[in-house]
């Protein structure tokens, strides 16, 4: 009973959660009353009220009496929380939240990098050589381009022998699959690309932190100059 009860709770969160990122409540408006989201979802109140307090510590709403739930402002988000992170992707990311991701990047995997050409074990190297085996074959088409890359970003966090960047990789995987929403990329990881991860993982292995934190910095800043790009655009485009 208690685990039927606790997946309930779960799966109510999960609908909110959703329903926010969506935009289905927005910032600053209000949600149902516990007791209408109790008949809404066919839960109990405690049940309700205690998915309430799991949004809550999840940073997305505040409950008040007699003010009721509200949405808060995106600043106060636990962007790093599992589950905002998969909602995310479910909801409407724009523009400007990718370039919020890419802003994170650039301040992580370069020091990553850094870190893994001091820190990397021989296991550690051979994980990112399999990414990049990977991402060989995706230059014909012969491998998932989304997933070699990720693989590959993952497996240089998880080189730096850092707890807290190891932890950043489900931040990283969602900032990489909303990328790749507005890039819609279809085709195979071109050369240039191919090389550009291929020097990043050399100078890993070959210890040179610094030169593996400026081939980093390189990649990351490519990218962050194209959505800038993009959102100039976008912006001169409205009215």
């Amino acid at each position: 009973m208690e685990s039927s009860h606790r997946n309930l709770t779960q799966q109510v969160v999960h609908e909110l959660g959703k329903k926010i990122m969506q935009g289905s409540y927005p910032v600053g408006h209000s949600l149902p009353t516990e007791a209408a989201l109790g008949t809404q979802f066919n839960i109990s109140r405690t049940a309700t009220r205690e998915a309430v307090k799991m949004l809550t510590a999840k940073g997305l709403i505040v409950s008040r009496p007699r003010q009721g739930i509200k949405v808060v402002d995106k600043k106060y988000w636990n962007l790093f929380d599992v589950d905002v992170l998969s909602w995310i992707l479910l909801g409407k990311p724009d523009l400007y939240l990718l370039r919020h991701f890419l802003q994170l990047r650039l301040a992580i995997e370069p020091e990553a990098a850094y870190l893994a050409a001091q820190y990397a074990s021989a296991s550690d190297l051979q994980v990112i050589e399999s990414a990049l085996v990977r991402m060989k074959a995706a230059t014909s088409g012969k491998d998932d381009t989304h997933e070699a890359d990720i693989e590959f970003h993952q497996s240089v966090l998880s080189a730096s022998n850092n707890p807290f960047f190891i932890q950043l990789k489900n931040f990283i995987t969602t900032a990489l699959k909303v990328n790749i929403r507005f890039t819609n990329r279809m085709i195979p990881v071109t050369i240039a690309e191919y090389q550009a991860h291929v020097d990043i993982f050399e100078h890993i292995k070959n210890k040179q932190s610094q030169a593996a934190f400026d081939a980093a910095m390189v990649t990351q800043r490519a990218t962050l100059a194209i959505v800038n790009e993009q959102i100039t655009a976008q912006e001169n485009k409205d009215p």
